[in-house]
């Protein structure tokens, strides 16, 4: 028996409605902070030391400066300036006066209500373009790093077997037993020790080389410690908002939105300096090692450090009792109880400290070039706190703690690019593109509302609702930063947006063509146009996905708000659209359906 019974049409469940009703406020106080726009600060970093707003205050309102607000935040102080050519000038004003430790970095605070930044929305990050600053493309040398692990295999050999020499070689290690009685255990002490290494055997000679599983594992390794370590320079150096990224195999892309002299960022970044303490040794040793120290004299040590700067946790400069610049040292655990361990066993016996950094020759490639900056007696047994000596002028000091509290690199890098955007510069990108964003938008309300009329005050709503999610999506997203190829991905948008309306009203409008009313014409227009543009919008976030996945930087930023642009435009193209129409529209409406 068939029933007859009669269903709504163009209506929405009530929860739906408060699904798009939540969304929508949520998108919009997301928004907000990005409307109120940012200020220009400083975050001043005290890392324990004794510093009140009050003097800050002080120093810079005797230098012409008179901040807007200053606030404190647990051990950092936020100075709010009027503008952001304030901001250079206030920051050397600040390190003049506060002490060494202590941290002025470049930052910029949202202008918002507190209300709205304590209910966990801020404004959209925006990108070096926007922002200006300056951008390192590093290249990290690998040669140094496969160089030392062939050196560790040939003194793990030949510390093993004592009649026994290694060399490299042009395609890896070769080691040379002497004598037959230790050629079985030989072999299999590097069976065991050496796995991942390609093994050619033959009499006593055995040839190692790395192999390209290897070679790749040590390379990723070793850019991600690099990564690692740039970040926590950048960290040292107060630089907020920088953006670290590996580009390729073994480049590295670093970003500093707000830094307009590069020099020290530059020093710093592409800086290798290193600190390794060794025993001084015999010169007749067959595992010596000879550096000069700052007079030129000859020091022979042993090969093999007792410690190296990996172990180092913080370093800070200072005066000495002769009033010669000195560098405190702090060891982690491991450290502290090698350090402890050597000098028990050693004290009245002389200890190196070796300063090394990597450099390029005349042919381009790296090398490595250490010197000995002091030999100290050993007195008593160290522990995880001491001082090294004969570092220099203060400023050098300075410099090598820094390097050393951020850490050693685990190889030598090239700045290979470098790229300046002047603030003014970056400001003219926001202006124009924005400028850009409102001008396509204004014309696509005024085309969309003449030309639809009844329907079309319905998609400019829902345009304007799509730009305030899509800036709320972005400002949500953790790590999404908004560039200028990002604003052409929004201009983008606009027209991918109001395309769902416009194929949606042409449905429309040729079903009414066939006769039928207009609530009929209303859902067939959408159900027919539904399929189409779920299935243009899903091609392009493929291309989307894949523009992020393998682009980078400018290219990246496109495909985020390009991929943004599309989630935006299918919810309110096609779900706020059709809400709205069935609240206006569609209340009395049936169809019959069999069942």
């Amino acid at each position: 028996m068939k029933k007859r019974n009669s269903q709504p049409i163009n209506r929405f469940a009530k929860w739906k409605y408060i699904v798009l009703i939540t969304t929508l406020v949520v998108m919009l106080f997301s928004a907000l902070p990005s409307i109120y726009g940012e200020n220009a600060a400083l975050h001043i970093n005290h890392r324990g030391q004794q510093s009140d707003a009050t003097s800050i205050a002080q120093h810079l309102t005797q230098s012409g400066i008179t901040p807007s607000s200053i606030k404190q935040d647990g051990d950092t102080t936020v100075v709010i300036l009027d503008s952001a050519e304030q901001q250079a000038e206030a920051q050397a004003i600040l390190k003049n006066h506060l002490d060494e430790s202590i941290t002025v970095a470049l930052a910029m605070e949202a202008a918002a209500p507190q209300w709205l930044l304590n209910a966990g929305f801020s404004p959209i990050a925006l990108g070096l373009d926007l922002r200006g600053g300056v951008q390192f493309l590093l290249e990290v040398d690998m040669a140094p790093v496969y160089r030392a692990h062939q050196q560790s295999v040939i003194d793990e050999f030949t510390s093993e077997f004592r009649a026994s020499r290694g060399r490299i070689t042009n395609e890896g290690v070769q080691l040379t037993l002497f004598g037959d009685s230790d050629n079985s255990r030989a072999r299999s002490f590097v069976r065991q020790q050496f796995p991942n290494w390609d093994r050619s055997i033959q009499d006593n000679v055995i040839r190692l080389t790395q192999s390209d599983d290897e070679k790749s594992t040590l390379r990723n390794l070793t850019v991600q410690q690099n990564l690692q370590i740039m970040r926590e320079r950048i960290a040292e150096l107060g630089i907020t908002e920088a953006s670290v990224q590996r580009q390729g195999e073994n480049r590295i892309r670093i970003e500093l939105p707000g830094v307009q002299d590069p020099a020290a960022a530059k020093d710093v970044i592409g800086a290798t300096a290193s600190l390794a303490f060794h025993a001084v040794a015999d010169t007749r040793s067959s595992r010596a090692l000879t550096l000069k120290d700052n007079d030129n004299h000859p020091i022979t040590l042993e090969r093999r450090a007792i410690l190296g700067g990996e172990h180092i946790i913080d370093a800070r400069a200072g005066v000495g009792d002769m009033g010669a610049a000195e560098v405190n040292i702090s060891l982690d655990a491991s450290g502290g109880r090698k350090m402890s361990q050597f000098t028990r066993s050693n004290i009245g016996n002389p200890m190196a400290t070796v300063y090394s950094e990597y450099s390029r020759n005349a042919k381009g490639e790296s090398e490595q070039v250490s010197k000995v900056i002091s030999v100290a007696t050993i007195q008593s047994q160290l522990g995880s706190r001491f001082r090294i000596t004969g570092v220099g002028s203060m400023h050098d000091a300075q410099e090598l703690a820094l390097l050393l509290r951020a850490g050693s690199l685990t190889a030598p890098v090239t700045i290979i690019e470098e790229r300046t955007i002047g603030p003014s510069l970056g400001a003219e990108n926001v202006k124009n593109g924005f400028a850009a964003l409102t001008l396509g938008l204004g014309l696509t309300l005024t085309f969309i509302a003449l030309w639809y009329r009844r329907l079309g005050w319905v998609a400019n709503t829902a345009l304007i609702a799509n730009m305030v999610c899509l800036f709320g999506l972005i400002a949500l997203l953790p790590g999404a930063v908004l560039t200028l190829p990002g604003i052409a991905g929004m201009v983008l948008t606009v027209g991918m947006a109001v395309d769902a309306n416009v194929l949606i009203f042409e449905r429309i409008k040729d079903k009414m063509r066939e006769g039928r009313t207009f609530a009929q014409s209303i859902d067939r227009g959408f159900q027919s146009a539904f399929h189409s543009i779920f299935d243009a919008n899903l091609t392009t976030m493929i291309v989307a996905i894949a523009l992020y996945a393998i682009g980078n930087g400018p290219i990246q930023g496109f495909a985020i708000t390009l991929g943004l642009g599309l989630l935006t435009s299918m919810f309110t193209g096609v779900f706020l659209s059709r809400a709205i129409i069935n609240l206006v529209w569609g209340r009395d409406q049936r169809r019959e359906v069999r069942v």
